[in-house]
């Protein structure tokens, strides 16, 4: 290991950072080709730099065949030439540590893809030396699947393979099968994957799907759920996936010794990791069985922030009541939006004040943060024709569920191009919304009051404050549409309120001396009476004296 290739010796650095989400297809393509590249990403690091952001997540840039974009992994060790080369990718690497920035790598190994050299030696018979490599299973006597497991892209999670007569289980695309964790080799061969690129210098990794790496090794069935109980968290509604309990075909108890085995080769590299946690039922639950501690991760995505439910100060304060109930003494990595779901100033259809206090909301909670490209210009969703459409969930579903897409065009940094200043191509991979090009970077750069300007002042106003970035937080309260609560470190006590609301609201200001701060974030004060009087989608910050 280069030890120079690593920055902040502090074995908490990720506590409370604020992440930066990277889809390298849609960032900055530099050779003409119409798709983003890691040359790319690198030209682009200022910007990124710019906005005060610890770390950024860079999805999948792995050789793929590219059925689901770069989750579908044919060699893990190894760029697909869309993107460019190891050694351009050690150059963002690079140049990330010279801005200060840590670099975590999505890595995907609950499955590969078809095309991985282990899945074909695998397939072709029974007793090869990677037969085991993947969760493989006889049919029941009447030829149907092992059991009643579904994809989440639609379907039967089982798949038929002729050369050996059996199903093989992919909980995605029939072109990702599952690895079976349940085999030894398949956990060393993982586990020195993730070595070889923190050899290379990456500071961790955003673990894809991590809470489907082990399945019940009995394949038991899962149960049905009642339609009342149905939570369409990691799927659509529309997709029957959400039908059931899925007791058995992910979540299993083996899998945290598996993540204990990578949490102590991480921690010799002073590296982290934020796991998506695809649960619907038990969500914050499992979030809580696999960061509390130092044993498993170090952090996860909640989706209850990710989902249609716009943040109102109830739900709000119901999410952090239910993290303390089930998920104590874990830790949360909230997002807003991400490459899965709709972007979220169209999902809550909210204006652009309502996103700027959200923005601000988030910089207060307790937890880490995740801010997804193009959140920091307020793009909203991508209007897209089906001929257009790249993703094969949206094809699948088109039209109750569009799939992905809107979220992943490309990023807009000039105004004056027809494909944004991302391309010098004629055609980008995907359409830039014409909706996009006015809220280009260079176009907000120019005007101080833009949103891109209101993302920097509150990173740094987060920064600024420790009791923000990692101090407790108690005394969550809902005041009709306000929500307020309290941070607290070793030397400060911040008092943080939000009116989530179109309209004005007034609260009782908390008891004691305080200073109101955060003015560059449209911070108020009390007002003569001691009342505070928030105006609509304002916050109210105080430091306590």
């Amino acid at each position: 290991m280069n030890d120079t290739l690593h920055l902040d010796k502090n074995p908490d650095w990720w506590r409370g950072a604020v992440i930066y989400q990277i889809y390298p297809r849609s960032y900055q393509d530099t050779n003409g080709d119409g798709v983003g590249d890691l040359l790319g990403i690198a030209q682009r690091l200022p910007h990124i730099a710019s906005l005060g952001v610890d770390a950024v997540w860079i999805s999948p840039f792995f050789r793929s065949p590219m059925h689901d974009f770069g989750y579908d992994v044919s060699d893990y060790c190894d760029v697909d030439p869309m993107f460019g080369s190891l050694s351009d990718f050690d150059e963002v690497i690079r140049i990330a540590h010279v801005h200060g920035i840590k670099v975590l790598m999505d890595l995907v190994i609950s499955h590969s893809s078809i095309e991985h050299p282990w899945f074909e030696e695998s397939r072709t018979s029974k007793d090869n030396a990677k037969s085991n490599w993947y969760v493989w299973a006889d049919a029941k006597p009447d030829g149907t699947p092992p059991n009643n497991w579904l994809s989440i892209f639609g379907g039967s999670a089982w798949q038929w393979e002729p050369t050996r007569c059996q199903y093989y289980l992919h909980n995605f695309l029939t072109e990702q099968p599952d690895l079976n964790f349940h085999e030894p080799q398949v956990q060393e061969a993982l586990l020195g994957i993730a070595q070889f690129w923190l050899d290379r210098g990456v500071d961790g990794f955003r673990l894809d799907t991590v809470n489907f790496y082990t399945h019940d090794a009995q394949l038991r069935d899962n149960p049905a759920l009642a339609p009342e109980d149905r939570n369409p968290m990691t799927a659509p509604a529309v997709n029957p996936y959400t039908w059931q309990n899925h007791l058995y075909d992910k979540t299993q108890p083996e899998n945290l010794a598996f993540l204990a085995r990578l949490r102590e080769l991480m921690n010799r590299y002073n590296a982290a990791a934020v796991g998506e946690i695809g649960e619907d039922q038990r969500g914050l639950e499992v979030l809580g069985e696999y960061t509390r501690g130092d044993k498993h991760l170090h952090m996860s995505y909640a989706f209850e922030l990710l989902s249609d439910h716009a943040p109102t100060a109830a739900y709000v304060k119901q999410v952090m009541d239910d993290f303390d109930e089930k998920a104590n003494g874990g830790w949360a990595c909230w997002a807003f939006s991400n490459h899965d779901v709709v972007r979220h100033i169209s999902r809550w259809g909210v204006p652009e004040a309502g996103a700027r206090l959200y923005m601000t909301m988030m910089m207060c909670l307790r937890g880490s943060a995740c801010i997804y490209q193009g959140e920091e210009l307020a793009l909203p969703e991508a209007e897209l024709r089906y001929e257009d459409l790249q993703d094969p969930y949206g094809k699948r579903f088109w039209p109750a569920f569009k799939g992905r897409d809107g979220a992943r065009t490309p990023m807009v940094w000039q105004n004056d191009h027809h494909n944004g200043g991302f391309t010098t191509s004629e055609n980008s991979w995907l359409p830039v919304s014409p909706d996009h090009l006015k809220r280009s970077v260079e176009a907000q750069e120019k005007d101080p009051s833009a949103m891109l300007h209101h993302y920097r002042r509150a990173i740094s106003f987060r920064h600024n404050h420790r009791a923000l970035r990692d101090g407790a937080m108690s005394k969550v309260s809902c005041d009709g549409t306000v929500l307020s609560f309290h941070r607290c470190g070793e030397r400060e006590e911040i008092f943080c309120a939000f009116n989530i609301s179109r309209d004005p609201a007034t609260i009782e200001a908390p008891e004691g001396k305080w200073h109101q701060i955060g003015s560059e974030l449209g911070s108020t004060g009390p007002a003569p009476d001691g009342k505070l009087h928030l105006g609509p989608w304002q916050p109210v910050l105080a430091l306590k004296v």
